[in-house]
């Protein structure tokens, strides 16, 4: 591994560490997809193999096929500690919404509905800045209010290294051990940690998932990349956008924002 892997991988695990010691209920969601198992892989390695909270899924039921047939086969070699969490039914969610939008919106809605039955006061996501925008004015520990909204105009300063714990009154807080890393970084640190990935990165037919979400709303892009020495040459070239197969980010211009300050991770 490089030195600045090194490097990164040393800063996500204080941070994980952190957070264990620091909140005293914690969670971390779990999408299966690369950036999430690469913080699972740091959380075992944090912790010597083990995993000592719960991973959460927020199932909609409309993953890929694929992701939850890798999903099963990480939890069986690894033995995790899973919670399939079930989202509430589209019908449930505000119909004011763009179609994409709303689809997406069922995973914060999950997200809720499990903080009212489990009381989490942390949960560990696999965010990063340079992905979207918007992400680029979070912190490594975000506070949000009770109904799980985000102010991003009213967030702690992060000083050298010293987080802060403190959330809202019924509120929480959302710790991103990978926000300083960057789409190549996870990828490069993905082959040197030989981490195992779902199939469904790597092309078929001339095209591969830059990003995996619910089926009818995400779509790969053109693609020729069919190893992970690919996609990292890949990546060091292209000029598509990460997220450019996430429908809902292609509806209106505030979409992302409205799921993002309403508690979408």
């Amino acid at each position: 591994m490089s030195p600045y892997l090194a490097e990164q991988e040393s800063k996500s695990i204080f941070i994980i560490r952190e957070a264990y010691a620091r909140v005293r209920k914690l969670a971390m969601l779990w999408s299966i997809g690369k950036d999430s198992t690469a913080m699972l892989w740091l959380v075992r390695k944090a912790f010597l193999g083990r995993v000592p909270f719960p991973l959460v899924l927020l199932d909609t039921g409309m993953e890929m096929d694929e992701v939850y047939a890798f999903r099963d086969r990480l939890v069986r070699d690894w033995q995790l500690p899973i919670i399939n969490h079930l989202c509430p039914p589209l019908d449930q969610i505000d119909a004011k919404l763009p179609p994409a939008t709303r689809s997406a919106m069922r995973k914060t809605e999950g997200l809720k509905t499990l903080l009212a039955q489990e009381s989490y006061q942390g949960i560990l996501c696999g965010i990063r800045r340079d992905e979207q925008g918007l992400r680029a004015k979070e912190r490594v520990f975000s506070p949000r209010r009770s109904d799980g909204s985000w102010d991003y105009k009213d967030q702690p300063a992060e000083l050298w290294d010293i987080y802060s714990t403190a959330y809202p009154d019924k509120g929480h807080v959302r710790v991103h051990p990978l926000l300083h890393w960057t789409e190549l970084d996870i990828w490069e640190y993905t082959k040197a940690e030989k981490i195992p990935v779902c199939d469904l990165y790597f092309a078929r037919g001339g095209q591969r998932y830059r990003s995996l979400g619910e089926k009818n709303i995400t779509f790969p892009v053109n693609s020729d990349a069919q190893d992970i020495d690919a996609v990292i040459a890949e990546l060091k070239q292209t000029r598509v956008a990460e997220r450019a197969g996430r429908s809902m980010d292609q509806e209106t211009e505030d979409s992302f924002e409205q799921l993002r300050t309403q508690g979408y991770m």
